[in-house]
């Protein structure tokens, strides 16, 4: 049986958990309809999502169509659970993009699109909602194409579109679409230079250039009356079936997109396996960032249909629930080190604060607790001061803390408070500096001699380590244990802060043998770096956030002005009727007040999204900052 991964993502409200639920009972998997407002669908099984009616972690469940067994993911819609979603991409074949028929393109749409076109992830659309009030056709399309900037071949037509008793109807791709498919492929250009183009041959094309992720088909329904459902699911089994890259050998690669703890506590990884296979009692090695482990596993569970699994081994393109590996992390590599999602990357949060038990003799408890809760979304980034045993937590935004303190109260029994949330400010080298310490001299107490020269690096180039010695000039485990000692010192600079877009390079070394450790070099590298970088000096960045808002046009005089006034920058503008759309750059510590503004000053009618834009030096030294 041939197995097809897939990923439900949109915009919040758009529909896609119920689009979800839909699919499921379309292919008989399941037999009863969930809905959202009853806080009964497969997918949100956390008490908080079914409260809430909002997907908070991503969740997999399966069904089959044909010989086709399909694995797919419904993903969070709201933003400050982006990083959910980027986890989810890594393991993907492709992608359903659900776009309301009504509201249309909105601001988070266009954020999710970059991530899958930068990915080259295979899209479909579907146009839910056909059947409320406002639901638009040819408007749509002209929206999809013009503010999503991909192809759109629209496969489907709505008869009585806006009303209860619209219908769907299967249509062949445009003719008119074929000069811009031929734009992609130099053998469809001269088949329709040459008039020989058959209506099986566009298909065909059309199917080959999404599956490329060049364009999209898009399917007009409902998930709530089923209309279209039919002809989306044939869909998805003729574009994206196929989509996935073969791997060339046998040998096991998988990858950890999703940790989630068991009745009995356990740790359960769910994996996606690209080659290879993974069964209970394997002893198999995982890895993270020059770290490998090795753990036998003591159960495997793949999906059968719905959200029920079976025990057995998961082979090739089978997502799987795997229990043993004690250890184990979001983003580990399973198997074979190098592979699929070894370059999957996501900026960290950049907002900070600082978690309080209400009962102070609770602090030991929080943050085991917080711990726990990091194992799920390792970005959180849960650390605890040694001296002041304050608990400190990284997010993306304010609606993660409702969740923590939610989270930690109902399942924990723990209640807590939070500070003001604060960004989290970087610092990057800007100019050239050089320290060595010998091993003769009074201030090293530590039989180890080490030079290091310290450097700006190239914006978004992290750490950059090298040698201007030789190798061999010390045992491989004293170099080893400088890098490592130089990669953690830099996330806590001499300031406190991380050091980033840092050359690192080796300059000088020196034991002596027998009486020389790696430890020596671990409590020296500290001492040496520190001094370096004070003479090359640091400059501090601030945290960005690129933003979308679109708006109602009387209200963008306002909006511009509210923005500066937050320390923001427009970096673009366009009129569409009585609405404007703006992109800019706003400091990460100013959005959630920004957004809250945002209402007030578009009569209601404002909307915005956002996404990590790296750092930029800081532009108002009285912004409060953290620590």
């Amino acid at each position: 049986m041939d197995h097809l991964n897939i990923g439900i993502l949109a915009h919040v409200d758009a529909g896609k958990t119920s689009l979800t639920e839909r699919l499921l009972h379309h292919t008989g998997a399941i037999g009863t309809l969930g809905r959202v407002d009853a806080g009964d669908t497969r997918t949100d099984t956390m008490e908080l999502e079914r409260r809430r009616g909002i997907t908070i972690r991503s969740a997999v469940v399966a069904f089959r169509i044909g010989e086709l067994h399909v694995n797919l993911i419904d993903t969070p819609g709201h933003p400050d659970f982006i990083a959910e979603v980027e986890r989810a991409l890594r393991v993907l074949d492709g992608v359903v993009l659900v776009v309301s028929a009504v509201e249309g393109v909105q601001a988070q749409t266009r954020v999710l699109m970059r991530a899958l076109k930068r990915l080259r992830i295979p899209v479909l659309i579907f146009a839910n909602k056909a059947d409320r009030a406002g639901a638009r056709y040819d408007g749509l399309l002209a929206d999809l194409a013009g503010r999503l900037g991909v192809t759109c071949v629209p496969l489907s037509e709505v008869d009585d579109i806006g009303t209860a008793a619209a219908k769907i109807r299967p249509v062949p791709p445009p003719p008119a679409l074929a000069e811009q498919l031929a734009e992609h492929s130099d053998a469809f250009l001269t088949a329709y230079l040459e008039d020989t183009v058959t209506a099986e041959d566009y298909r065909a094309e059309v199917v080959r250039q999404t599956r490329l992720g060049v364009v999209s088909p898009v399917f007009f329904g409902s998930a709530r009356s089923g209309e279209g459902i039919a002809e989306l699911t044939t869909g998805i089994r003729e574009f994206l079936a196929g989509a996935a890259k073969p791997v060339p050998d046998d040998r096991l690669r998988a990858t950890v997109f999703k940790i989630e703890r068991g009745r009995a506590h356990e740790k359960i990884a769910y994996v996606r396996v690209f080659s290879g296979e993974i069964g209970a009692r394997d002893h198999v090695r995982f890895h993270r960032r020059g770290l490998t482990k090795e753990a036998k596993v003591s159960a495997v569970h793949v999906f059968e249909l719905g959200d029920e699994t079976v025990e057995g081994r998961a082979r090739a393109g089978q997502i799987a629930k795997v229990t043993g590996l004690k250890e184990i992390r979001i983003g580990d590599l399973v198997g074979v080190a190098e592979g699929e999602g070894a370059t999957a990357q996501f900026p960290p949060p950049a907002l900070e604060t600082v978690v309080s038990p209400v009962r102070p003799e609770e602090t030991a408890s929080v943050f085991a607790a917080l711990q726990e809760l990091a194992e799920q979304d390792p970005l959180i980034t849960v650390r605890q001061d040694d001296e002041t045993r304050r608990i400190s937590v990284r997010l993306y935004g304010e609606v993660q803390k409702e969740i923590i303190a939610e989270t930690l109260a109902t399942q924990h029994g723990l209640d807590v408070t939070f500070s003001l949330t604060l960004p989290v400010c970087v610092e990057r080298p800007v100019g050239t500096g050089h320290s060595v310490w010998f091993i003769t001299e009074k201030r090293n107490p530590y039989f180890a001699t080490l030079g290091l020269r310290v450097g700006p690096g190239a914006p978004g180039s992290g750490l950059t380590f090298g040698l201007d010695v030789e190798l061999g000039s010390l045992p491989l485990a004293f170099h080893k244990a400088i890098e490592e000692t130089v990669d953690a010192t830099l996330r806590r600079g001499p300031s406190g802060r991380e050091v980033i877009d840092c050359d690192v390079t080796v300059t000088h070394t020196g034991y002596f043998s027998p009486v020389s450790a790696a430890g020596d070099f671990r409590k020296v590298t500290p001492l040496v770096l520190g001094e370096a970088l004070r003479e090359a000096g640091t400059e501090v960045l601030e945290p960005v956030s690129r933003i979308e808002v679109e708006l109602p046009a009387d209200s963008v005089t306002a909006t511009l002005s509210r923005l500066v006034e937050r320390g923001g920058t427009v970096t673009g503008s366009a009129a569409r009727g009585d609405r404007a759309e703006l992109t800019g750059i706003l400091p990460t510590g100013e959005v959630a007040g920004f957004e809250q503004q945002l209402p007030g000053i578009t009569h209601g009618e404002g909307l915005m999204a956002s996404e990590p834009a790296g750092h930029r030096p800081r532009v108002s030294p009285n912004r409060a900052m953290p620590g």
